[in-house]
């Protein structure tokens, strides 16, 4: 049986660990070939392909990244890209395809099994915003680069007596931000999940200035986070990526010019960006990586297609792909009290 392989969106740690579990299981236990397509959708459109053998991905355990290459390319903007697909998987003698991604890769594959494809999916994303899985690898990847940084802020926010406001991923979901702001302590943490009121906020920040106090603040916001006194996320500039979704970024840089203007305290803003994804997995992304990937061989070996391998409780489970991107799992009620109880 001939297995190709994609990863499309955002490069994420633990992506070359699936693939190594994968390509590792298949080829011991069943006998697998693998074709990897390059560079996300644009490889099956393009004929992009690479051979993937166990000596290749043996020693990608702790590598970054991915071994494939990935692109934003969305093969639903027009018909006739599904049909090069189709027609390539054909060249290829392509039996089933592994697809890793996250709602919108797996949006592609779900419309690919719909079409009679085999497809696998595999949930990929730092943001930890895929429906049907309790958690995704790279997300404590993200969450440990986050709060490593942040703490180390911190010792700059003392010596300058400073509002520091660290900006973090997280389109509608607001896990890394959530995260990483309880493990480091920050004073406040702005969510996509609900409205921030700003003088609420510069209330809560002006608490640990004074007499005694430790005259400084943390403040972790999430990318799409939103004022009420503005109720609109803040993008980097008027484009759209090729599945429509707007480029986010600034809303650190408006939320400090906003509380210095009310509180009259000096207030810096950090973007970490990129920096969230990159390098190398987590022992805990390593390990889970790894158990999607043997589970997915698990998985062809079945005929489980048109289904993906989601984390539920401790157990890898075969779900279907529409339950993947059904909605976006977001920050629940239930924590805004924990957040609650950490402001000043």
């Amino acid at each position: 049986m001939r297995v190709g392989i994609l990863t499309g969106g955002g490069d994420c740690p633990g992506l070359n660990t699936v693939i190594r579990g994968l390509v590792m299981t298949g080829v011991k236990y069943f006998g697998y070939e693998f074709v990897g397509f390059r560079d996300g959708w644009a490889g099956p459109i393009n004929n992009l392909t690479m051979p993937l053998s166990v000596e290749f991905v043996r020693p990608k355990y702790n590598e970054g990244g991915t071994m494939l290459g990935t692109s934003r390319t969305n093969p639903l903007a027009d018909p006739s890209l599904i049909k090069k697909i189709k027609d390539n998987l054909a060249t290829n003698k392509i039996d089933v395809l592994v697809v890793m991604g996250g709602d919108d890769t797996l949006g592609v594959a779900t419309k690919l099994a719909e079409l009679g494809i085999n497809v696998i999916g595999v949930p990929k994303t730092i943001d930890n915003d895929l429906s049907a899985t309790e958690y995704t690898f790279g997300f404590d990847t993200a969450v440990s680069i986050a709060a490593e940084a942040i703490d180390r802020i911190h010792t700059t926010a003392r010596s300058h007596h400073r509002v520091l406001i660290v900006e973090v991923m997280g389109r509608h979901a607001g896990w890394i931000a959530m995260d990483a702001g309880i493990a480091s302590g920050a004073d406040y943490i702005m969510l996509p999940e609900r409205e921030t009121d700003l003088q609420e906020m510069c209330t809560s920040v002006k608490h640990g200035f004074g007499e005694g106090k430790k005259n400084y603040a943390i403040v972790v916001v999430s990318e799409g986070a939103v004022l009420k006194q503005s109720t609109d996320m803040v993008t980097q500039d008027e484009s759209k990526d090729a599945f429509g979704h707007v480029k986010l970024g600034g809303i650190g840089k408006a939320v400090a010019k906003a509380i210095e203007v009310e509180t009259g305290i000096e207030t810096r803003d950090v973007l970490l960006g990129h920096l969230q994804r990159g390098g190398p997995p987590t022992a805990r992304d390593r390990v889970l990586s790894t158990r999607f990937g043997v589970f997915a061989a698990h998985m062809i070996d079945e005929g489980k297609f048109g289904k993906m391998a989601a984390l539920k409780g401790n157990t890898i489970e075969a779900v279907p792909l529409a339950d993947a991107t059904d909605e976006t799992k977001t920050v629940g009620e239930e924590w805004f009290e924990v957040l609650d109880a950490l402001k000043a």
